[in-house]
């Protein structure tokens, strides 16, 4: 795994805008770098990232019919008591699943380590399936990369195969709230593959979405059929409004059960099933995290992190040579886990603007559409903790 600085294309800012990405740059900060790339070898992506994410899918999927039938492990993981049947029942009928993004941790030796899933909202999305894709195709017909270069990422076509084969409802809706232009742009990018995909798709912002008799329905008082929400179950399920969701008959993506792996309880639940798995980090829930028995493995140096954190919010670090990282957020009244503390690989780039050499620290998001790998999308920060500003840099596979 190497960082590599390689020339811009001239009018890669207009492509972007071109095609409705418009986040790209945020705040007069670079979102997508492309003034470098990540190369790796096949046997990296084949052996280090794409068998341990199928590995660890198959891991996170197996805990849930234990979190259902347990009172005691749904109220850990904060699941309000009058869901609890509506998640169980949407597992018990098999309601599909779209897709899901793990963290790792990885420096191109050695096991990956599984940082977190992000299971329910994921987003760098469109980054990672199209635009690094014509970055990819780009950069070799310019001959600045071989032209046996590739990339681990077939994340578009398996969405629109899982668009084609998984049974939902048409019309199927989309919705995301109206600030978010990254949002927006994620659910346009999926909109879009779900037409191509034959599915009558169709946009509704968040705040339009209306009630009636129990039932989701849209701008014209039709019923909602099908729900592509990119909005946290976490929040619907403590507004109001969330708890039409029981008596709604619309079916939801992702649907309820998915709640479970997105949490960060999963952590400890997977390191309790599967303790020394390589491709896990000691975790544990924080009320236990002082216990003699795990003090040892995490005395090294740990990271807090709330059931629900979002883009680093309230995530808190003790290095493993003490120094200490915290982020801010609205997450301060939720409960914690505690996780090993596991140092992303640190590479050092050019900053465009001082002109000067800095620290940058890489994550990888490994992406799954159903139950398969499908590609990988990295960002990067110039701290431990990978936040909403972190940039994305494009990656290739080179032997």
């Amino acid at each position: 795994m190497k960082r590599i600085s390689i020339a811009e294309r001239a009018d890669w800012r207009n492509q972007a805008e071109a095609v409705g990405f418009d986040f790209h740059t945020i705040d007069g900060e670079p979102y997508w770098d492309e003034s470098a790339y990540y190369q790796f070898s096949l046997a990296q992506i084949e052996n280090d990232i794409e068998d341990p994410t199928a590995e660890l899918h198959q891991m996170a999927v197996s805990l849930i019919d234990d979190i259902i039938n347990s009172e005691q492990l749904l109220s850990q993981l904060d699941v309000p008591e009058r869901y609890w049947n509506h998640v169980a029942n949407s597992w018990r009928n098999s309601d599909p699943h779209l897709y899901g993004r793990m963290d790792l941790a990885y420096n191109g030796q050695g096991p990956a380590k599984l940082l977190e899933l992000n299971y329910d909202t994921p987003t760098s999305l469109f980054e990672t399936g199209y635009f690094q894709w014509i970055w990819l195709e780009q950069q070799i017909a310019s001959g600045l990369l071989p032209a046996t270069a590739d990339q681990f990422n077939s994340l578009q076509d398996q969405l629109e195969n899982a668009f084609k084969t998984l049974p939902f409802p048409t019309p199927l809706h989309f919705t995301s709230v109206l600030e978010s232009a990254e949002d927006k742009g994620t659910v346009n990018y999926l909109m879009d593959i779900a037409s191509q995909s034959g599915i009558d798709a169709r946009y509704i912002p968040l705040e339009n979405i209306g009630e009636y008799n129990g039932q989701f329905i849209d701008e014209e008082d039709f019923e909602i059929l099908g729900l592509f929400k990119l909005y946290p179950w976490e929040f619907m399920l403590r507004e109001d409004f969330g708890q039409v969701v029981i008596t709604s008959q619309t079916q939801m993506i992702e649907p309820p059960w998915k709640m479970l792996l997105s949490n960060k309880g999963i952590l400890p639940l997977l390191w309790q099933r599967y303790a020394n798995h390589p491709n896990l980090l000691p975790a544990f829930f924080e009320e236990n995290s002082e216990s003699a028995a795990n003090r040892p493995a995490l005395e090294a140096g740990w990271v807090r992190k709330p059931l629900f954190s979002r883009e680093g919010a309230n995530v808190e670090i003790i290095t493993d040579a003490g120094e200490t990282l915290k982020e801010d957020g609205p997450y301060n009244d939720i409960a914690t886990i505690r996780q090993a503390f596991c140092e992303l690989p640190r590479f050092s780039r050019v900053n465009t603007k001082s002109q000067k050499n800095e620290d940058t620290y890489a994550v990888i998001g490994s992406w799954v559409v159903g139950d398969e790998p499908a590609g990988i999308g990295i960002r990067e920060d110039n701290t431990l903790i990978t936040k909403d500003s972190s940039r994305f840099v494009p990656h290739c596979i080179v032997d």
